[in-house]
C-alpha cells in the first residue's frame, strides 16, 4: 500500500523550518524544496509563511502528482517541476529567479517509493528489480544485477553499500543469474544472504540492506546527482539564504559535509597573521557537525532514525 499523502509525516519537520525561518519570513521569499515527494515539508512552508512562493521539484512523477493535489490549495504560490535536483539552476532559470532564500534536501528514497512494492526498493517484500526513482530511465537495479561484469559488482557494491562481503556476493550473483536471469528481490536477497557467512548474519539487521542501497545507489546515480546538486544550490543563494539537507546514509552525509567545510573556510595560508578584507568565508554553519533525530522525533516518523541533518547561511555575496 502506498503512503497517503494526508497521513504522510515529514522527517524533522519543526526542526528543519526552525532554521530555515530566518530567511523566509519576509514578503517575495522564494523557497526550493528540491525533493518535493509527497509534499509535506513544502506543506508546511506554505501554511507556515504566507508570503512564500515554493518551488517543488521530483524525479518522480508519480510523486508529484501526489504532491500537486495535496498543494492545489496554494494555488500560484506552488509550482511543481519534474526534474532531478542537480537541475535546480535550469528549473529556476525557466521561471526567471536568479537567486532563493531557502533551499531543502531531503535525500534517499522517500516513503512512497518504499512502500510501494512494484518498486522494488525494499528487501522485505517480494517485487521486480526495478529501483528506479522515476520509471522514465531506463536501467534498472535488474539490468545491473544480470548485466554487470562481476568486477563491476564487488565495487558498487563495497562502495556504494560499503558492503565487506561484496566479492563473495558479486560471485554468488554471477553464479546464480547463468542458470536463470535474477528478475525478483526475494531471490536476490536469498542470492546475498547464501553468500554472507552465517556468524555475519546474526547481526546488523537484513543482509541485503547494503547491497539494495548499493544497487538503488548506481541505479539513480544518487551521489554524481548530489555532487552536482550541493555546489550549485549553494551558489543560487541570496545573501541570508539558507540550505537545509537531510541524508540517509554516510556516503551522501560525507559529500554534503566536504562541501559544507570548503565553503566555510578561510581562503588564507595558515600561517598568515590577518585576514585580509575579501577572504571571509561566504557562508557560515548553522549547526555544529550533523544533527540526528530525538527519540521522540524517530517515535513520529522511524524513518528519521538513520537521519543526520546539516544547514549553512550565505553570510556574504
Amino acid at each position: 500500500m502506498t503512503t497517503s499523502p494526508a497521513h504522510h509525516t515529514p522527517v524533522l519537520r519543526e526542526r528543519v523550518f526552525a532554521l530555515l525561518a530566518p530567511a523566509l519570513t519576509h514578503p517575495g521569499a522564494v523557497f526550493v524544496d528540491a525533493t518535493v515527494g509527497l509534499g509535506g515539508h513544502s506543506e508546511y512552508a506554505l501554511e507556515t509563511f504566507p508570503d512564500l512562493t515554493v518551488i517543488g521539484i521530483d524525479r518522480d512523477a508519480s510523486a508529484l502528482e501526489l504532491s500537486r493535489a495535496r498543494l492545489a490549495p496554494w494555488g500560484v504560490r506552488v509550482r511543481l517541476v519534474h526534474a532531478v535536483y542537480d537541475d535546480v539552476p535550469h528549473v529556476l532559470a525557466d521561471a526567471g529567479i536568479s537567486s532563493v532564500n531557502g533551499i531543502l534536501f531531503d535525500l534517499g528514497v522517500s516513503s512512497m517509493q518504499l512502500d510501494d512494492p512494484e518498486r522494488g526498493f525494499a528487501y522485505s517484500v517480494d517485487a521486480p528489480l526495478d529501483m528506479r526513482m522515476s520509471s522514465a530511465d531506463e536501467r534498472t537495479a535488474a539490468d545491473i544485477v544480470n548485466g554487470y561484469s562481476e568486477a563491476e559488482l564487488t565495487r558498487i557494491l563495497r562502495e556504494f553499500g560499503e558492503e565487506r562481503f561484496a566479492s563473495r556476493i558479486a560471485r554468488g550473483i554471477v553464479r546464480a543469474r547463468t542458470a536463470e536471469p535474477i528478475t525478483s528481490s526475494a531471490r536476490l536477497v536469498d542470492i546475498i544472504r547464501e553468500a554472507i557467512p552465517a556468524a555475519a548474519r546474526r547481526t546488523g539487521g537484513n543482509p541485503a540492506k547494503r547491497s539494495f542501497q548499493a544497487l538503488r545507489i548506481e541505479v539513480n546515480g544518487e551521489l554524481e546527482v548530489l555532487r552536482a546538486a550541493i555546489p550549485a544550490a549553494l551558489d543560487l543563494l541570496s545573501v541570508g539564504g539558507r540550505l537545509v539537507v537531510l541524508s540517509y546514509q554516510s556516503l551522501e552525509d560525507r559529500i554534503v559535509k566536504q562541501e559544507f567545510a570548503r565553503r566555510t573556510q578561510l581562503d588564507i595560508p595558515p600561517d598568515l597573521p590577518i585576514v585580509p578584507e575579501g577572504s571571509e568565508p561566504s557562508f557560515r554553519l548553522l549547526v555544529r557537525g550533523s544533527q540526528q533525530a530525538s527519540e521522540a522525533e524517530v517515535d513520529e516518523n522511524p524513518r528519521a532514525a538513520s537521519v543526520r541533518l546539516r544547514a549553512i547561511e550565505r553570510i556574504a555575496a
